[in-house]
């Protein structure tokens, strides 16, 4: 497994990056995947903080780019960063395997969003179970976009929904209408975030927001990244 940040510094927080494997989009025969600003705009708020990055993909290897994520509308500084780093690019090439992490090696988890999430980290029972080890030991789990799918099935000692209660966000149900993707997708996040008695918070569409209660910290869209990963920073200094 490798670490995102070479420069390694004495007592660097830890957080590991959990990425999707899922690359088709439904039945429409278009790809899917993780979408690059949601990846490429924590990771650098991260390694600049001094932080250790490690990747991880449920299948191992390189996860998959949704490829409407790299057209020209969608390029920020941070995924214009990722397009000239082939050191990064490297290591996202040689995710480790999901199931081979383990939430003691680590400070935190971020998930980065993309339609990709829906399909199969939702399911994962190897996410699912890495992220009730990070709660369980009072470690921050943040999430954007289509990423805090990851913790609807979720559920802490008592046996309840993590998010039950909680205020939460994630990629509105009038968001995944404007891409025309309501009848593609497995489920409608913000319908199944409220289905499970979480506390569902949301801006006008496009606009950045990130909400935090207590562990976990989510964001509304991929403009909503780099919030998350300031949130997650000041959890980790805290």
């Amino acid at each position: 497994m490798s670490d995102s940040n070479i420069k390694s510094e004495p007592n660097a927080k830890k957080v590991l990056m959990v990425l999707t494997s899922h690359s088709e989009l439904g039945n429409t025969g278009e790809k899917t995947g993780f979408w690059v600003e949601e990846f490429a705009a924590p990771y650098y708020a991260l390694v600049d903080a001094g932080v250790e990055v490690t990747l991880a993909s449920p299948a191992g290897g390189q996860p998959p780019i949704d490829p409407k994520s790299e057209l020209p509308d969608f390029q920020t500084a941070s995924t214009q960063r990722f397009d000239d780093d082939s050191e990064t690019q490297a290591l996202l090439a040689n995710t480790a395997k999901l199931a081979d992490v383990h939430s003691d090696d680590y400070d935190a988890v971020f998930y980065p969003g993309g339609h990709g999430p829906l399909w199969d980290l939702t399911e994962s029972l190897d996410s699912i179970a890495l992220i009730e080890s990070f709660l369980a030991s009072n470690k921050p789990v943040a999430a954007v976009c289509h990423a805090p799918a990851v913790l609807l099935n979720v559920k802490d000692a008592q046996g309840d929904y993590v998010v039950k209660g909680k205020a939460v966000t994630g990629f509105s149900n009038s968001e995944e209408e404007a891409v025309q993707l309501t009848e593609v997708v497995p489920f409608l996040l913000e319908d199944e975030l409220n289905s499970r008695g979480g506390e569902y918070q949301r801006v006008a569409d496009w606009n950045a927001f990130a909400v935090q209660d207590g562990l976990l910290i989510t964001g509304q869209n991929p403009a909503s990244s780099e919030l998350v990963a300031d949130k997650l920073l000041a959890a980790l200094d805290s």
